[in-house]
């Protein structure tokens, strides 16, 4: 980049790699890189595999054939479990801060206190917020870590128009930022993730969007660029008489006999609303005609009868 060159816009795509992959994780990705290439922006996908009880290699393996077998391309594919060294500077910024501070709290703790947070989980109440940590380092404490967010609003940008203003710490509490296992959480994961290779615009599904404040409310706290934010709808089941993330329902190596690349992406199209019916296409004829208008608000309901993969509005 020359003196004066306008830096390039950066996207990302970041599945976890907790299960094979499936119609949910697909369209997210078909997003992520419709938008990215449309915007001419990079695309990195980074694979976030920090759970040490449900990400396994194999997963990784096929998110990333998987990807590949769709159509889709990147500019750069990183694995989050490589970052350890940014996250721990991370860490040691916010240590130094006199930010962070461990918790013994359980989440059964948090469950009988019972106050609900905007993604349906269960609010921290600051508990152990008084503590300090152990003489030496973050390092030498075994018991989760959290860190001190201030009060008040914010307002992170979304795209698609999704009001996104929230205080953190009231909504939510204190986030923990190192599990008590030691893996880094997801929140300071990803936003120093995306800060380490310049992410500029955010695709994601609307269940993140809670959480988006508090994410800005870290990249604020460590000094780093927040990028825009879009958060698209989902494709959900119904379980239990409850309607869920339609996620590991059916994986893709169920729906590879019914349906060939071509087709898949046209049912994931029509899902998203960018085409009328399912009809067999790719994602570079989509890339033609792409723009964010065209993309449908409301969820959809998804059943797969073993034969066929069907979607349809979300009713009460």
């Amino acid at each position: 980049m020359t003196a004066g060159e306008p830096s390039r816009a950066v996207g990302r795509f970041a599945p976890s790699t907790t299960g094979p992959p499936h119609p949910g994780t697909l369209l997210a990705a078909l997003l992520s890189w419709l938008d990215a290439r449309s915007s001419g922006a990079r695309l990195v996908v980074r694979l976030e595999d920090l759970d040490p009880d449900r990400c396994r290699p194999e997963f990784a393996e096929a998110l990333r054939d998987a990807l590949t077998w769709l159509g889709l391309d990147w500019d750069e594919f990183q694995h989050q479990s490589q970052a350890r060294e940014a996250h721990e500077r991370a860490l040691d910024q916010l240590a130094e801060a006199g930010l962070l501070y461990p918790c013994s709290c359980s989440r059964a703790r948090l469950r009988e206190l019972g106050v609900r947070t905007p993604d349906g989980g269960f609010r921290y109440d600051g508990h152990c917020r008084a503590r300090s940590l152990p003489a030496g380092s973050w390092r030498d404490c075994d018991e989760s870590l959290r860190v001190r967010l201030p009060e008040g609003e914010i307002e992170p940008n979304d795209l698609g128009g999704r009001s996104l203003v929230q205080d953190p710490a009231a909504a939510f509490g204190d986030p923990v930022v190192r599990r008590r296992d030691g893996a880094v959480a997801y929140h300071l994961a990803s936003v120093v993730d995306d800060a380490e290779v310049g992410v500029t615009r955010v695709v994601r599904g609307h269940d993140l969007a809670a959480g988006t404040a508090t994410q800005m409310r870290l990249q604020q706290m460590l000094g780093l660029p927040t990028p825009s934010y879009r958060h698209h709808l989902l494709l959900l089941e119904r379980r239990d008489r409850k309607l869920a993330k339609f996620h590991g329902a059916v994986g893709l190596d169920e729906l590879k006999p019914r349906y060939d690349a071509r087709a898949l992406c046209g049912w994931l199209a029509a899902a998203a609303g960018l085409l009328e019916a399912p009809t067999a296409t790719t994602p570079g004829s989509l890339l033609d005609s792409f723009d964010w208008s065209s993309v449908g608000i409301d969820d959809r309901l998804v059943e797969w009868n073993g034969l066929t993969l069907m979607s349809s509005p979300v009713t009460s």
